[in-house]
């Protein structure tokens, strides 16, 4: 029985570049450049990769915040890319979003009980005393003393303001939740506190995840599956068991081996990339890590490799292969 919930099938969002007095348009961002990849009900898929490498903006693409290029979002069947916005408003309730930054992301002039509850009014869903019992329960699941409701963003701390973010995307009782570097702006002790509330509450509503981050430590601990992003591009997807024991692409290997270990007479071999990250508005050609790959071939730079599935469930874009 097949369990995808999301298929991303030629994903395509380009930006345009603008100049002149008239606007012309001279070239495109290629933010995400053809990717693919599913995400199956239940599970925790992390989305890694540098910055600027189009992991916010897949997420953005995949709800439709903004609109795709081309290719296709299927959600339990339904393909998202080719419906009109208004048609949007009813699958809003079935996916939602958890922003990084916890202070720009909540509105200071609302109170938290109507911050929680909007999604709530917009959708008419229970009167204003069923709601504030809901917003009461949300609270209450996330760790704020229900009492606050009353309070304004600025009276809470960065991580009391998260777990308000998370009550908010939980209020429509969603199907997927995209974590955007939803615990990178919180100090390390109130990190692992978010974390672990996220696998608690991925339990009790049988949520699914899209986590996004840049910490790989964090990836291993709340991950099932792991895809890695460079340039647009999806170079590697696999079982959490497998990436980390296993990882193939030279890209993904230089990001594994990043990762601190708590053992101080553990000496572990870093791998250290060449050069800037490449301009998206002018990727290299065939590859798009070549020009920083120790193991370039001449292939390289002239083919582009697919995405293909190395072993069971084990998929890489990369000639070595």
């Amino acid at each position: 029985m097949d369990n995808t919930l999301v298929s991303i099938k030629k994903l395509i969002k380009y930006f345009p570049i603008k100049k002149g007095v008239f606007k012309k348009t001279i070239g495109w961002v290629k933010a995400v450049d053809d990717i693919s990849f599913d995400i199956y009900a239940g599970e925790t898929l992390g989305l890694v990769g540098e910055s600027g490498c189009g992991k916010s903006t897949t997420a953005m693409t995949v709800l439709r915040l903004e609109e795709p290029t081309s290719g296709d979002i299927l959600f339990q069947g339904k393909n998202l890319a080719k419906i009109k916005k208004s048609q949007m408003r009813k699958y809003r309730k079935d996916l939602q979003i958890i922003f990084q930054d916890p202070y720009s992301s909540l509105d200071p002039r609302m109170k938290v009980k109507h911050i929680i509850s909007e999604g709530l009014a917009a959708h008419n869903l229970y009167n204003s005393k069923q709601r504030n019992q809901k917003v009461g329960e949300l609270l209450d699941k996330v760790g704020i003393v229900p009492d606050y409701m009353d309070r304004f963003p600025h009276e809470f701390s960065g991580g009391q303001r998260q777990r308000i973010g998370i009550a908010r995307a939980l209020a429509l009782n969603p199907k997927l939740v995209i974590c955007d570097e939803a615990v990178s702006a919180l100090d390390v002790s109130i990190r692992s506190q978010i974390i672990n509330l996220f696998k608690d509450l991925q339990k009790e509503f049988n949520l699914t995840y899209l986590f996004i981050a840049h910490d790989l430590s964090v990836i291993k601990y709340i991950s099932d599956r792991v895809a890695v992003m460079y340039l647009g591009k999806i170079v590697e997807i696999a079982p959490k068991s497998i990436f980390f024991n296993k990882t193939l692409h030279p890209y993904a290997q230089a990001l594994v081996s990043a990762v601190p270990v708590p053992n101080p007479d553990f000496k572990k071999k870093r791998i250290i990339l060449q050069g800037d990250v490449p301009s998206p508005a002018n990727p290299p050609k065939g590859c798009r890590f070549h020009p920083r790959c120790s193991k370039v071939m001449d292939i390289c730079s002239k083919e582009k490799p697919p995405l293909r599935e190395i072993e069971k469930n084990h998929f890489v874009a990369c000639h070595l292969y």
